[in-house]
């Protein structure tokens, strides 16, 4: 089966994400929500798994467990959006508009990953 370029570009866009997270974990760092604990550990985590989860997408026997983990992350990461939408020091001085834009883009991603469970 030939996969859709874009299944390997949303691969692609969760490696460069997740490799973002090691070379800069204090941009990170300062959206986190405060009742979450060990941050730079989460960070480090989350980044890994979207590294890994992007490399298993492209691959045809790990695809769909993958996409359940990336809708599955994708849920978890909605706290870390909610949480800049509501804390003023953890929005990094985007404008709300944009915040609130973020959510329905969140759930567009979800239904992106979610499409291809049935190639």
């Amino acid at each position: 089966m030939t996969y859709p370029w874009l299944l390997y570009l949303m691969g692609l866009i969760y490696i460069i994400a997740g490799v973002y997270h090691f070379i800069n974990p204090k941009i990170y760092l300062k959206i986190m929500p405060k009742y979450l604990p060990y941050h730079y550990p989460l960070i480090y985590l989350s980044g890994f798994f979207e590294i890994v989860l992007g490399i298993s997408v492209c691959v045809p026997s790990l695809k769909n467990i993958s996409i359940y983990g990336i809708i599955f992350m994708l849920i978890i990461f909605l706290l870390v959006h909610l949480n800049m939408l509501v804390n003023k020091k953890a929005s990094l001085g985007i404008p709300k508009w944009i915040l609130f834009l973020r959510i329905p883009i969140q759930f567009g991603l979800i239904y992106w990953a979610y499409w291809y469970l049935k190639f």
